[in-house]
């Protein structure tokens, strides 16, 4: 018996995807990055900032000395120490807010670290201390 048209569509069909799937596998065998050498897998900074598959040493070096430049974050400049503010929040249990007059950040503040009562409203100068919850300002003195 003959086969139908359409079992002869269904088979040539298959034996399409069959093609199709065998050159893609070819292709990734040919692609494969497996085996290659580690070296081949670097990419290095030029002086300029991009990335580039040339070591450093085999670089040019466009009046730029390597040695010079400086890896990491950028070094932390000095904050002037005493800050000021004005009291904007004061509770009856002793902790309180001041509002830093360059930033208007305001930092968490408590009585113990006064050294005269204050009261909201108050213009104050501080110094700022890192705690486990934020900023908190310490050595709090009146300003007249």
């Amino acid at each position: 018996m003959a086969d139908s048209f359409s079992k002869k569509e269904n088979l040539k069909k298959k034996q399409q995807k069959q093609k199709e799937k065998s050159q893609k596998r070819e292709e990734r065998k040919s692609n494969n990055n497996k085996g290659k050498d580690l070296t081949e897998m670097f990419l290095y900074v030029d002086a300029n900032g991009q990335l580039t598959s040339t070591p450093p040493d085999q670089q040019e070096r466009e009046g730029v000395n390597l040695d010079d430049i400086q890896l990491g974050a950028a070094p932390i400049e000095a904050e002037e120490t005493v800050k000021t503010g004005i009291v904007t929040f004061l509770s009856d249990k002793g902790y309180g807010f001041i509002t830093e007059n360059n930033t208007k950040e305001n930092i968490f503040f408590h009585e113990n670290n006064c050294a005269q009562e204050v009261k909201k409203g108050n213009k104050v100068s501080f110094e700022k201390e890192k705690s486990p919850k934020g900023f908190s300002a310490i050595n709090i003195q009146l300003v007249k």
